[in-house]
């Protein structure tokens, strides 16, 4: 049997590693692409590595694109990082929103599909359980695909690219429980966006308490160790 090349964003979170684990479970050989973008949450990189490497991904890469330099996000800058939002406000964009990052890292990953001849791009945007960022929704991945197709050799000849965002439209809990079927180690993951400086996350931020929520309403114990 052929095995496909797909292209993962692989952050080291909840949402990239279940995505990993569902592309894997489709079949796919999943080539992982990580970003070292300036984020004050690095420790998502080591993550990332940690999932890559249980996951026997033979084809990790980790792209440098200093975005800090460009600035505009608490993520990036010294800017705060919003603590103890109610998740009914998170629907407005956070400080945390990245000018473009969605856009920006999926161009990367169009680039390497397109030398690896790999015809699907995974990504764990989600349009529920979120924090308001305009990237994550819908019409946007619908926008990026046909973009996708317009501007690349690979469309161009008929080889059309498919970008998959298989946890759209799950709440947290619902990618948790998936994920736990599929054989995730949660604890291997990293989601907090201000950990301390012994990578304890804070416990507060929009992601942790998205990730808390998302392990209480699925009913499974949450193996993240706050500070």
């Amino acid at each position: 049997m052929n095995v496909k090349n797909a292209i993962i964003l692989l952050s080291g979170g909840i949402d990239s590693s279940t995505v990993l684990a569902i592309a894997k479970s489709e079949g796919y050989s999943p080539c992982a692409l990580s970003f070292d973008y300036g984020q004050r949450h690095r420790y998502e990189l080591e993550a990332a590595k940690r999932f890559a490497r249980a996951w026997d991904v033979k084809n990790h890469l980790i792209l440098d694109i200093p975005m800090q330099v460009i600035g505009g996000s608490a993520l990036t800058s010294n800017m705060k990082v919003p603590k103890n939002r109610p998740p009914q406000q998170m629907n407005r964009i956070p400080p945390t929103y990245v000018p473009a990052r969605n856009t920006i890292f999926l161009s990367f990953a169009l680039a390497w599909a397109e030398v690896l001849h790999a015809s699907d791009i995974f990504i764990g945007v989600n349009a529920l359980d979120y924090s308001g960022y305009p990237d994550c929704r819908p019409e946007y991945i619908a926008a990026y695909e046909k973009l996708a197709n317009l501007a690349t050799k690979s469309g161009v000849e008929g080889r059309n690219l498919k970008i998959h965002a298989p946890l759209i439209s799950m709440t947290k809990a619902r990618i948790i429980k998936k994920g736990i079927e599929l054989g995730v180690d949660y604890s291997m993951t990293h989601s907090c966006y201000d950990p301390g400086e012994n990578g304890l996350a804070c416990g507060q931020c929009d992601s942790c308490i998205l990730r808390k929520k998302g392990f209480l309403e699925a009913g499974i114990q949450d193996p993240t160790r706050y500070g």
